[in-house]
């Protein structure tokens, strides 16, 4: 049977983070929040970042997407960000936050996403994840994503059985609960995990 890793993802709404404790108690990967949007970044960012890495976890690093934005520009605000916070190392990790449509019509965020995702890919040649839920792919707003790895978010469905929307056929990473703090867990082991992650090259 495959080993299960735990994981929590945070954003400046946690405030001040207590990774060694989060470490100590099982956890051993992390997403934070990066920025949202062209203009905006988590205050917190930095300090998690280095608070992740000090702790030996799995580092993730998310965008909030904003659709209405242009995606290369919001990709380029990201990875200023990651790289003025530390950079990524081998095994990093890095997703997209697909959850809002901006008023915009499914293809115009699918677009969008593919966008932002080919550039991330083309500048680090890592291939981000994209975290979402159900009701949003299954209406069009993940469309040509299916290549990349699905971190979905389920918190009304049993810890590691969610439903798969399409455009995928498997999940990565579930998000199976949030509150008071976002859980996930990955099904494999670290080495797994790591493997999806940043290769220097």
């Amino acid at each position: 049977m495959k080993r299960v890793l735990h994981g929590i993802d945070v954003s400046n709404w946690q405030g001040t983070v207590d990774w060694s404790g989060h470490a100590r108690s099982g956890v051993a990967f992390a997403f934070a929040k990066a920025t949202e949007g062209g203009t905006y970044t988590d205050r917190y960012f930095a300090r998690n970042w280095d608070g992740m890495r000090a702790s030996w976890l799995v580092c993730g690093a998310y965008h909030f997407a904003r659709p209405k934005g242009d995606p290369v520009e919001q990709a380029r605000h990201f990875l200023r960000t990651v790289y003025a916070a530390g950079g990524l190392r081998k095994g990093d990790l890095i997703a997209l936050d697909l959850e809002t449509n901006d008023g915009l019509p499914p293809e115009r965020v699918a677009r969008y996403a593919r966008r932002w995702c080919h550039y991330v890919e083309r500048s680090t040649g890592l291939r981000p994840f994209v975290y979402t839920f159900l009701s949003f792919a299954r209406t069009g707003h993940c469309a040509g994503l299916g290549d990349h790895p699905l971190w979905i978010a389920g918190p009304d469905l049993p810890r590691g059985n969610p439903m798969v929307p399409l455009p995928w056929n498997d999940w990565t990473i579930h998000q199976h609960a949030n509150s008071p703090l976002d859980r996930n867990v990955f099904h494999g082991s670290r080495r797994d995990l790591t493997r999806l992650g940043f290769r220097p090259r």
